[in-house]
């Protein structure tokens, strides 16, 4: 790669999401450094194949190199190619007890739920997240109660879909 701005915005791409990235790849590899690391430098090459995510913002960028991580570590985990089974008398340690895994779905479910539309935002957010009944979310809203339901059932549909793309739900 050459010293062009594809270079920079590469180096600074890496600079920003680098760590965050690594410790996500080794969550993902049940803390095996040389396999989260094989999965960090392909998601960066496909990053650098892939000039328009060198364009988004931050926060789509890091999106995107996440989901392009877990599915390279689930493609190479249903290859069998990772599946090597080492026998020793010492647990691995636990990775990511920090909350980075939670950290980072919450980052990809934020991102996800961006993508719906307002109403269905709206219901899932009284319903799920302030724990509103039916009920009360339809008389907050001002609609009846079926048209709540059907919002949430959509909503929810809507929101899965978002993120099997982001390789979050199976």
């Amino acid at each position: 790669m050459t010293d062009g701005p594809e270079a920079q915005l590469m180096r600074v791409l890496h600079d920003q999401h680098a760590p965050a990235l690594r410790s996500f790849a080794l969550e993902l590899t049940n803390g095996d450094r040389a396999r989260a690391e094989d999965v960090v430098q392909e998601t960066m090459l496909r990053a650098w194949r892939h000039p328009k995510v060198l364009d988004q913002s931050e926060r789509s960028a890091r999106s995107w190199l996440l989901t392009v991580a877990r599915r390279i570590a689930i493609d190479e985990w249903r290859s069998g190619t990772s599946r090597v089974e080492v026998m020793t008398d010492v647990p691995p340690e636990p990775v990511g007890e920090d909350g980075t895994e939670r950290a980072l779905q919450g980052w990809l479910v934020a991102d996800a739920l961006a993508e719906l539309s307002t109403r269905h935002r709206e219901v899932l957010a009284l319903c799920f997240y302030q724990g509103l009944s039916v009920a009360d979310a339809a008389a907050r809203l001002g609609v009846p109660e079926g048209t709540v339901k059907s919002r949430t059932h959509y909503a929810l549909r809507a929101l899965r879909l978002a993120l099997e793309e982001r390789g979050v739900v199976g």
